[in-house]
């Protein structure tokens, strides 16, 4: 057998046995020594083959389909710093829980640490970011080769989709000559499929976890961002059940499509009404119950730390359980099933006073940020509005720092269909707007982005990809032209430096990178245009809707909504 038909084996072998295991998206960045796999993929019919040519917003554009699917997602990139370039992406999937197949290729054994070029040293180049690495053999005719690729791929694959899902790597070498001939079929399969467990707690867990919210007087559910793929309806059924309060995060996606008898237990105003000494004082609980990743907002965070509950309860896939306060007194290592609506929690002790204290607060709050809503110009506002203007049906990727917070802040329950999505592993700015381009690629929704100035110039570079696929997708900058998160944080009362370091203006506007790419561009410069520039008819598949705003605006006016807030519940109370 000669070398080029022992290379086109093996890589239609790991082909196959990645359709096999269920991927249809690959990911692909232009290099040597991938050759023989990017030509095996692109020859492939049943996967899709998207292309990227800058390896870090390529990960990131995989990371999106992979949340958008709930599949897992090829990367291939060439030897060397490509690799390299693929690690932001892959510890925000690593803590965001999101199975990425990574696969680079590599200079054969005998050209590692020689001064060989474009040679770095690849095998468990991610350490711990990964769930699990392999470095492959080189392609041989040996009778085991062949197999152990079968195998190994299969294993990947289930270990990327295993609970809780995240990121493998496979390394695989190759000597030159790196050409192939095209197959228009795979091979045959021997290994069939795998089968995956599901995470129920014992009978004895769950009969413990009963008697514990039985017995709760005053106690309240958080929920935050859930697995890929979790079954809401299972959620839905258990707040009927419960009755309890609910803190429930925007990325939980459970602030929207909410069951008419589901509202009244829903409190999306947490992180207002958690700036209240005197309600927090009231409402003190004795049990919390966690379902998903910790909220984004830090109130609450503190909230439960400074109370000491005495049952904290945390249930999540992962046997390393997050718990950043230090209090929580139970773990239950289980994915969200329907072991959660059989728990015995029809009739708890629950105070109704208790449940009437969150409802009042929550309606308090409410009204203040409807009013605020109607009549500020700030970004709080402009997001509140674009919140009602974007169709029943749309899903919204939403940036870290000021953007996350808004739509946690003005994204009430609601029955209208819209899907929040963000990079809150890591909670980082990079990758954000190839992360987006994505998502819409896996995604039959509407898709809008909205981001801050600083973001999307940190991403900038992944809207290459529109050029070599069509992407749909609406993306809003909230141009405050610097980092406003900052203006919120202690290093804001510090003068010296304080620009330099942290407000970092730019004073750069985008309409010509609206051009550059062929998208659609319109300016905001005013809340009262807002509504009818973006209603404007989409002309292409791309758009950029660029809002200016202004930072000390935004922080005064977020205060000021704050302390009214406040103040009203101060008089509830009174």
């Amino acid at each position: 057998m000669s070398e080029r038909e022992m290379l086109t084996d093996y890589v239609y072998k790991m082909v196959a046995s990645l359709v096999q295991a269920g991927v249809e998206n690959v990911v692909v960045s232009p290099g040597s020594r991938s050759t023989p796999l990017a030509y095996a993929f692109a020859s492939t019919k049943q996967l899709h083959m998207y292309r990227q040519v800058d390896e870090r917003s390529a990960a990131f554009f995989a990371l999106g389909i992979a949340k958008a699917t709930a599949k897992p997602v090829v990367l291939l990139c060439t030897s060397g710093t490509a690799a390299a370039n693929y690690f932001p992406a892959i510890v925000e999937a690593s803590y965001a829980r999101v199975p990425l197949i990574v696969i680079t290729a590599d200079r054969p054994h005998e050209l590692r640490e020689v001064g060989a070029p474009q040679a770095i040293n690849q095998p468990n180049l991610y350490g711990s970011h990964v769930k699990w690495s392999v470095d492959l053999p080189l392609a041989d005719d040996a009778a085991p080769t062949l197999p152990f690729i079968e195998r190994h791929i299969a294993r990947a694959v289930a270990i990327a989709m295993s609970a809780p899902f995240g990121p493998v790597h496979i390394n695989v070498p190759f000597r030159e000559p790196l050409l192939i001939d095209f197959r228009e079929e795979l091979p045959e399969a021997t290994f069939k499929h795998s089968s995956m467990g599901q995470l129920i707690p014992s009978m004895a867990t769950q009969q413990e976890l009963s008697e514990i919210i039985r017995a709760t007087k005053k106690g309240f559910v958080i929920i935050g961002e859930l697995a890929l793929g979790t079954d809401l309806t299972m959620m839905w059924e258990f707040v009927r059940q419960l009755k309890w309060p609910v803190i429930v995060e925007s990325l939980s996606n459970m602030r929207s499509s909410v069951p008419e008898d589901c509202l009244p237990y829903m409190i999306t105003t947490y992180d207002a009404i958690m700036k209240s000494e005197d309600f927090k004082a009231l409402v003190k609980p004795d049990t919390v119950l966690r379902l998903g990743a910790q909220p984004v907002s830090k109130f609450i965070m503190q909230f439960i730390t400074k109370s000491q509950p005495d049952a904290y309860i945390v249930v999540d896939e992962d046997p390393m359980f997050r718990d950043a306060t230090g209090a929580s007194t139970h773990f239950v290592h289980a994915s969200i099933g329907e072991w959660l609506t059989q728990l015995e929690v029809s009739e708890t002790a629950l105070e109704a006073a208790y449940l009437a204290e969150w409802q009042d607060a929550n309606d308090i709050a409410l009204e203040y940020i409807e009013h605020y809503s109607d009549g500020a110009i700030d970004e709080g506002a402009m997001v509140s509005r674009l919140l009602k203007m974007i169709p029943n049906g749309s899903d919204i990727f939403v940036s870290s720092s000021m953007p996350v917070r808004d739509i946690d802040t003005f994204l009430m329950a609601t029955p209208k269909d819209l899907r929040i999505i963000a990079n809150r592993g890591t909670n980082g700015i990079d990758g954000v707007v190839s992360t987006a381009m994505g998502f819409s690629q896996g995604n039959n929704r509407e898709t809008y982005l909205l981001i801050g100035d600083l973001a999307f110039l940190h991403d900038v570079n992944g809207l290459i990809a529109s050029r070599y696929q069509e992407c749909n997708l609406t993306i809003i900058v909230m141009n405050n032209d610097g980092g406003g998160i900052f203006s919120y944080l202690p290093q804001s009362t510090v003068e010296a430096h304080y620009e330099d370091l942290f407000g970092t203006p730019t004073a750069l506007e985008f309409f010509d990178i609206a051009n550059m790419y062929g998208m659609d561009y319109i300016r905001v410069d005013d809340i009262s245009e807002l509504s009818v520039k973006f209603t404007t008819m989409k002309k292409r598949p791309m758009r950029l809707i660029e809002i200016f705003t202004n930072r000390e605006e935004n922080v005064y006016a977020h205060r000021a909504l704050w302390n009214r807030i406040n103040a009203g519940l101060k008089a509830w109370q009174s």
